[in-house]
């Protein structure tokens, strides 16, 4: 879906996307893969970027919001305080630089704040997408999806790209087997096989960034203490708590 906003025809109203799904899923890791991509391609062929990504900041408002461009686009800085001079130079730059895309990582930060303050930052999407047939690509939590379809004007420029839980199946198998052979230990895990498999599964919550975690860290066991092997009981002498219980676990009442 990224790559349909990237390769499209031009457009007065250019459609966007909403990359969205919970936390540590690896939304980010997507449109970072997605952008170095584009930037390895077009350095090959001698052409300009066309895909930035854009961190944005915490708390709403034009100027958070122009500043984190300005920022991907390492420009300089202009007066801390002038939303008008940042997005004179903000003009400036994409009459400039012509991006096709510009992907918002942690969109929800935007959405922080008085909604005449959220409403301007959608303003100003539309302002730039017409003006510079640029397509944005938002990145986030469910609030993003929320917030844009609180008006028909806004849901019909953004088409939806969830990125769920994984659920436990051939694709989740598949995904332990190639992270087993990525691994450099000098036995077999055999990660993918039901009991080793369910564990992993249950510690997660189905998030990829803890199922790597989780991984990684008993890798790193298993070769200081010589096994070189991942099995239950070195999954189990982790002692990982899932991410949704680590409110009230043990570590946490011991900090009082």
């Amino acid at each position: 879906m990224l790559e349909d906003l990237l390769v499209r025809p031009p457009s007065l109203r250019p459609g966007g996307l909403m990359l969205l799904g919970p936390y540590a899923n690896g939304k980010s890791m997507i449109a970072e893969r997605f952008a170095l991509t584009d930037l390895k391609a077009a350095r090959a062929k001698g052409e300009s970027q066309k895909v930035w990504v854009v961190q944005t900041r915490e708390g709403a408002g034009l100027l958070n919001f122009y500043d984190a461009i300005l920022t991907a686009f390492q420009a300089p800085p202009t007066r801390a305080r002038d939303t008008l001079a940042k997005a004179a130079q903000l003009d400036h730059l994409l009459r400039r630089l012509r991006p096709r895309i510009l992907i918002f990582d942690e969109f929800h930060n935007c959405l922080r704040g008085r909604r005449r303050d959220v409403e301007a930052i959608f303003a100003a999407l539309r302002r730039l997408g017409r003006e510079y047939d640029l397509s944005a690509a938002l990145v986030g939590e469910a609030a993003v999806y929320d917030h844009i379809n609180l008006t028909d004007e806004m849901a019909s420029r953004f088409a939806l790209a969830p990125v769920p839980r994984w659920r436990y199946g051939e694709d989740y198998l598949a995904l332990l087997d190639s992270l087993e052979a990525a691994l450099p230990l000098a036995r077999a895990s055999c990660l993918s096989d039901e009991s080793i498999a369910r564990a992993i599964f249950a510690l997660s919550e189905g998030l990829i960034g803890e199922i790597v975690a989780i991984v990684t860290r008993a890798a790193t066991a298993a070769v200081r203490n010589g096994a070189e092997q991942i099995s239950m009981v070195s999954i189990a002498a982790l002692a990982h708590v899932p991410l949704s219980r680590r409110r009230g676990s043990p570590e946490r009442e011991a900090l009082l």
